[in-house]
């Protein structure tokens, strides 16, 4: 049974920077496609960024390019999201999925595994 288990979310002030975590378990994730989501309240789950397995590409929301980067270290079947330059817009609760293919989704529903999420808030 695969298990993502994000941390390092927190409360920061506008202008900070944060680094995401998310650790999976239960299969070895290189050669798959792992993303990064958030949802604040009222609104839908929304892509924020995802590395693909096979090429190790990056993709990300227009919202968070420049901001934002993620990276993986695949002998530590870990995976970083770095977060510069924060915004209050960017408050919302972090989650890490996985699918069990190296495609890139930008929907949700791409994606098979998720984890509990991370709150990431950040204070104007």
């Amino acid at each position: 049974q695969v298990q993502l288990v994000e941390s390092g979310g927190g409360l920061v002030q506008a202008g900070g920077s944060l680094r995401l975590s998310c650790a999976a378990s239960g299969r070895t994730f290189s050669g798959y496609t792992m993303a990064w989501f958030r949802q604040a309240p009222g609104k839908e789950r929304e892509f924020v960024a995802a590395i693909s397995g096979s090429a190790g590409s990056t993709f990300y929301g227009d919202s968070v390019k420049g901001r934002f980067t993620l990276s993986r270290d695949n002998a530590k079947n870990t995976g970083y999201l770095q977060m510069n330059s924060l915004k209050p817009e960017d408050t919302a609760l972090y989650y890490c999925a996985h699918n069990a293919d190296s495609g890139v989704y930008y929907s949700p529903t791409g994606y098979r595994y998720w984890g509990q999420g991370t709150q990431v808030t950040v204070s104007s």
